[in-house]
């Protein structure tokens, strides 16, 4: 006969996030952890595919971050692309040698060079975010339409509990 102890053993074995093992541990995975580990599968399979599309997953970023903020300095767009301004500055370059950024000078301040996309630029973002918008759908799958909503809603204000 199984003993109030034994039972709670057996009661531990759960099923790990890896496919096919079990562990022992029946405390839930800690959000940051689950959250890193999302970051990590998303970026590589976001990289995925954007591949065919030529660009990689940061330049996919200051695209994105150019179409829905419109022109912005590079420094702007270095923070708000969550990379260095050295990084962003070698993007910007690359885009520019693809002809993918118009370079105007900032009406308000004759030292600041604003940053917007071209037509064909915007073109292979439309094609890209086709490609993004499907791994998202595969991303979500199996996940009620108003759960998706309210992970939004959380992921949203944990962004902003955590901002400085």
């Amino acid at each position: 006969m199984a003993t109030p102890r034994t039972k709670k053993a057996v009661n531990a074995v759960v099923q790990s996030p890896v496919a096919g093992q079990e562990t022992a541990n029946p405390v839930p995975p800690r959000i940051p952890y689950l959250i890193a580990r999302t970051d990590r599968i998303v970026k590589r399979r976001l990289s995925e595919v954007l591949a065919p599309h030529g660009i990689t997953l940061t330049t996919f970023t200051a695209m994105s971050v150019l179409h829905a903020r419109g022109r912005l300095s590079n420094a702007q767009l270095a923070e708000r692309s969550f990379m260095s301004p050295q990084s962003a500055n070698e993007i910007v370059k690359m885009m520019e040698a693809n002809g993918w950024i118009i370079r105007e000078p900032d009406p308000t301040h004759g030292r600041i060079i604003k940053l917007g996309l071209t037509e064909d630029a915007q073109t292979l973002l439309m094609q890209c975010d086709k490609a993004v918008k499907q791994l998202e759908t595969e991303m979500l799958d199996g996940i009620d339409p108003q759960h998706v909503s309210l992970l939004r809603q959380l992921l949203t204000q944990c962004v902003r509990n955590l901002r400085y």
